[in-house]
């Protein structure tokens, strides 16, 4: 049995959920895994950020996003609104502004002592919601889904852009 393992980079742009078609990517490390048939495994590693499946509409919205992206946008804003006051969800709490603040980077989570930047708590649960891995098949060296079948990562934290990473890893012969 094989292990391949890609690390890819993505960029948010905060204001609004990011969401990003990874699936070219997805296809590439399979065929440089070498490997024929398996599963391939897509992870996000942050907690306010997902991968799911699902099919490629061909219709977007002014801001780029998907109809389907849209849809889902809609529909976990009914359930789980924008954080956009204080008090609105228990999280963050007094003592993760504090534990943020004695970061060596806080600056960067808590520009000027803003504490608005870290209202993120929706992003989390829509996060948790989604899911933050996919397990695909792999049959004949390629992603085994259909014509419309995609891949995507999204980064549900509208409070900055961000640099992201998406784990990828093929196993199998």
């Amino acid at each position: 049995m094989a292990v391949y393992k890609e690390i890819i980079e993505l960029k948010s742009h905060g204001g609004t959920p990011t969401y990003v078609n990874i699936t070219p990517r997805v296809k590439e490390a399979i065929a440089k895994s070498g490997i024929k048939d398996g599963i391939c495994a897509v992870i996000s590693p942050h907690t306010t950020c997902a991968v799911f499946f699902e099919e490629f509409v061909h219709d977007f919205n002014e801001d780029g996003d998907e109809f389907l992206q849209e849809d889902l946008n809609d529909v976990l804003g009914k359930i789980i609104p924008d954080q956009v006051r204080d008090g609105m969800y228990r999280y963050p709490g007094e003592k993760h502004y504090e534990a943020v603040a004695s970061w060596p980077d806080a600056e960067s989570y808590l520009p000027g002592g803003d504490r608005t930047a870290l209202w993120n708590g929706d992003a989390h649960l829509k996060a948790t919601i989604i899911g933050s891995s996919e397990v695909l098949d792999v049959t004949g060296g390629k992603l085994g889904a259909g014509t419309t079948g995609y891949v995507y990562f999204v980064d549900f934290d509208r409070t900055r852009e961000r640099t992201r990473k998406c784990r990828i890893t093929v196993i199998g012969e």
